[in-house]
């Protein structure tokens, strides 16, 4: 790619059998920068759903006859859905058991519930205060939520960035507070790993020497119990920090294998993808993508800020859609596409492509849906984008006919 790089080999491999191939092909090509937003009028909550365009990769030309394992699934037809309209800057997304997803909106507060359908239902507001970058954030739910019903959100108040669990409809009660608030770089994505701990993804909030500082929550990745305790196999004894040096985290998510990927603002050079490793240093604000440096770890890929921004991101897993199995995405934000990224054995990377180009503007969060689609949501009413008349958005990409 012109203007992507990884550490790893370059190039698609994707093989798939010719013979059972019925792809539609796909689009696109990835920004950054520090995130401020003036509000933009809230627009009216809508539940239609639109077919687009059908969007999937033609099979990597390797010059050998590709193959395909018996019983393995065919590369299918995928389709661009419009599921819901009139949303404004939706930042968060978790899927509850019954399919229903609950979706944040930053600065608006409210929490909201889609349905498969499209219907959209305001839950509650949580008392969080949309301020620049800040405001309602990220969302996920207890490993054990058919047991306890607790929902996780990470959000700003006047004083801080902090994370709080509640019963939906309930007050929320704090889980970790005092995490650097700024109106930028407040980073924001929370989820449970495979290990049941809670990961928090937070920024350096304006002031990068914060990212190097153990003693600071900003800059890092935390790993903490759903209970808000720092677990005992933590990288720094005692300290819910399980990595450091970062800028504005913003995306994670696990592998088949439990290594967690994560996607970050750069400043004026590269954004990154990250592999990350307990107790690792990804070193900023000393380097901005590739350093070399022994101290510091390398990205596995970086990206122009034009062409990312990154935010939210996931593994597709079981998916609704074979060609991408295991496929690492990004949603851009300035860069205005879906970034798709094959891994390697060994976490690198080893293809790209770029989805959605220019289709539906500034791109927030992706996750899969129960049904293995992906679901995605536009941020065109952050204050940095150009909204459309039914901005903004949750657009799915599912085989085609589902």
């Amino acid at each position: 790619m012109r203007n992507f790089r990884t550490r790893g080999l370059y190039g698609v491999i994707l093989l798939l059998g010719l013979a059972f191939l019925v792809v539609a092909c796909g689009a696109g090509e990835p920004e950054q920068g520090v995130e401020q937003e003036d509000p933009d009028e809230p627009a009216e909550v809508g539940q239609q759903t639109t077919p687009e365009e059908t969007t999937g990769p033609p099979p990597a030309d390797t010059g050998e006859e590709a193959t395909v394992e018996e019983g393995e699934p065919g590369p299918v037809e995928v389709e661009t859905e419009v599921l819901v309209t009139g949303l404004e800057a939706p930042w968060g997304l978790a899927f509850l058991p019954d399919g229903r997803a609950l979706v944040t909106e930053r600065d608006s507060s409210r929490l909201l519930a889609v349905d498969g359908s499209g219907a959209v239902e305001e839950v509650q507001q949580l008392p969080a205060i949309g301020r620049g970058e800040g405001g309602l954030l990220g969302i996920t739910l207890s490993p054990d939520y058919d047991e306890d019903g607790y929902v996780y959100a990470y959000y700003s108040t006047g004083e801080d960035n902090r994370v709080a669990r509640f019963q939906l409809g309930e007050e929320p009660e704090p889980v970790l507070t005092g995490i650097p608030v700024n109106v930028y770089h407040d980073g924001g994505r929370i989820a449970f790993g495979p290990d049941g701990m809670l990961y928090v993804a937070t920024g350096d909030a304006g002031d990068p020497q914060l990212s190097q500082d153990l003693d600071s929550l900003a800059g890092k990745i935390l790993r903490l119990t759903p209970e808000g305790d720092v677990p005992d196999d933590n990288p720094f004894p005692d300290n819910p920090t399980y990595s450091l040096g970062h800028r504005n985290v913003q995306g994670l998510a696990w592998d088949a294998e439990g290594r967690l990927f994560a996607s970050e603002f750069g400043q004026d050079a590269y954004d990154e993808v990250n592999l990350i490793e307990a107790g690792g240093n990804y070193g900023w604000p000393e380097v901005e993508g590739e350093g070399g440096e022994p101290e510091y770890i390398d990205p596995i890929a970086v990206f122009e800020p034009s062409e990312a921004s990154p935010s939210g991101a996931e593994i597709l897993r079981d998916g609704a859609i074979p060609q991408w199995e295991d496929d690492f995405f990004m949603a851009a934000l300035r860069g205005e596409r879906l970034w798709r990224l094959e891994l390697g054995a060994e976490g690198t990377v080893t293809g790209s492509e770029q989805l959605l180009e220019g289709e539906f503007g500034r791109l927030r969060h992706v996750a899969q849906a129960p049904d293995g689609s992906l679901w995605v949501l536009t941020n065109n009413r952050d204050g940095r984008g150009s909204p459309a008349p039914e901005d903004d958005r949750i657009l799915r990409l599912a085989p085609a006919g589902s």
